[in-house]
């Protein structure tokens, strides 16, 4: 706990540094492209690549690099806007003003995460009505993690720490993307992100300070989002599709199964702070790797929630569509607001 009463969440300070070194690395990268020949569009783009500078929406690239990193942005947009259901049924059932204040604060910046990453994504030349109906339709995926039900107030705790703190480990080397627009947004995500986690944590750590119910419940939460948690890094990196490609453009920086390692280790002192236990039994210190030992998630059932078999999948997406549907108005609203004005302002 911080001299001024707050919970400060260990290794948190870590990772914001390196979002800080990200984003100096990204003005820099600005005022540095590489001095070659782009005559040859090919070696160009390859050279962009190998001096880590950043390709630019108008700067060639190969369609597969384009189409990868739509398909990309485009999950993590969706999975920020599903990923308000699981929390904002709980806005009006937070336990004091306070709370409710800061939760729906919370659920408001995911939506807005969901916009830099639509916008993020049309830079590509792929419009976010197209991906708001890829989404729709179920030929676009969203994180497997919030197709999991949120039981009790404890859970978005657990959310907060694990689920965004999973969020955070996963997205902090995005900051270092290849892709300048998409390194850009998660700057500001990250940071935002590493409140959410702070926000979960310090309700944890009040609940596992409060009464025996309320800690009983606290161990339940986390009991309940540790392996779901741990598969949102994706399946083994002997079963990652994309991975392998994705580390070549420098999309992604580390592995699947390397981004898991790095959450276990991260997680086991924040647990041991908050006076919780971490539901693995198989957890332990590994001298010689200077990891801990941990048992993997359950891929089989990563692999049935992605193809929709999970406890909320269907009430998921039917809210989806039924707020998409209640929301026509006022998109039909603004567009005509919005030719109106360019009406007005071409007379």
């Amino acid at each position: 706990m911080s001299g001024d009463g707050v919970v400060e969440v260990p290794g948190r300070r870590g990772l914001l540094d390196e979002v800080e070194a990200a984003e100096a690395d990204l003005r820099a990268a600005a005022e540095a492209r590489p001095v070659a020949d782009q005559s040859d569009l090919t070696a160009y783009f390859a050279a962009v690549i190998a001096a880590d500078q950043k390709v630019e929406p108008r700067d060639w690239m190969p369609e597969a690099y384009r189409k990868g990193l739509i398909r990309q942005i485009a999950q993590h947009a969706h999975s920020e806007i599903i990923g308000m259901q699981p929390e904002g049924n709980w806005i009006t059932r937070a336990p004091s003003l306070k709370r409710k204040a800061i939760l729906l604060a919370k659920v408001q910046d995911e939506a807005g995460h969901g916009l830099y990453l639509y916008a993020a994504a049309e830079t590509l030349g792929v419009s976010r009505d197209e991906l708001v109906d890829l989404l729709l339709q179920g030929r676009q995926k969203y994180s497997s993690i919030f197709n999991y039900p949120t039981l009790t107030w404890a859970d978005v705790g657990a959310i907060g720490w694990l689920v965004d703190g999973a969020a955070i480990v996963n997205q902090v080397p995005l900051c270092r993307c290849s892709y300048g627009p998409y390194a850009r947004a998660m700057i500001r995500i990250c940071k935002e992100e590493s409140f959410h986690q702070r926000q979960g944590y310090e309700i944890l750590y009040t609940l596992a300070n409060g009464t025996p119910a309320q800690r009983a419940m606290a161990q339940d939460a986390v009991n309940r989002w540790w392996y779901p948690s741990l598969a949102m890094f994706g399946p083994p990196d002997r079963e990652s599709t994309h991975s392998e490609q994705s580390m070549a453009w420098k999309i992604k920086r580390f592995s699947n199964d390397e981004l898991r390692q790095r959450f276990v280790d991260m997680c086991v002192p924040q647990a041991e702070v908050l006076g919780l236990s971490l539901p693995d039994p198989a957890l332990r210190w590994n001298e010689q790797r200077g990891s801990y030992d941990f048992t993997p998630p359950d891929f089989d059932e990563l692999f049935r929630v992605i193809a929709g078999d999970g406890p909320c999948n269907r009430q998921r997406m039917a809210h989806r569509r039924r707020a998409h549907a209640e929301g026509a108005w006022v998109r039909e609203a603004a567009a005509a607001y919005a030719a109106k004005h360019r009406s007005s302002d071409a007379g």
